[in-house]
């Protein structure tokens, strides 16, 4: 379960997006969903995972929580951020 929060549809939104879902697809093939949550549009729900920049990247399940904060460009440090093994 992975919530990504965004501000609006900016570049670095988009661009964080488009990079998640990529990986997503590429490392975690049929075991992930992803929520998008706009703060321009619902602006309280920041407080519930504490975000203090955009867009963050938050991996609600399973256990821990995880977050990265970013354009998730960089795929090896969103993978080591999120406890994913690389499919070899």
């Amino acid at each position: 379960m992975l919530r990504l929060y965004v501000a609006g549809q900016t570049p670095k939104s988009i661009t964080a997006f488009t990079n998640l879902k990529k990986i997503c697809e590429e490392h975690l093939a049929g075991r992930y969903q992803i929520e998008v949550v706009d703060l321009l549009i619902n602006p309280k729900l920041a407080k519930d995972d504490q975000i203090l920049a955009l867009p963050t990247l938050v991996r609600k399940l399973p256990e821990p929580i995880k977050k990265i904060i970013g354009d998730l460009s960089n795929t090896e440090r969103v993978l080591v951020g999120l406890d994913v093994r690389p499919i070899s």
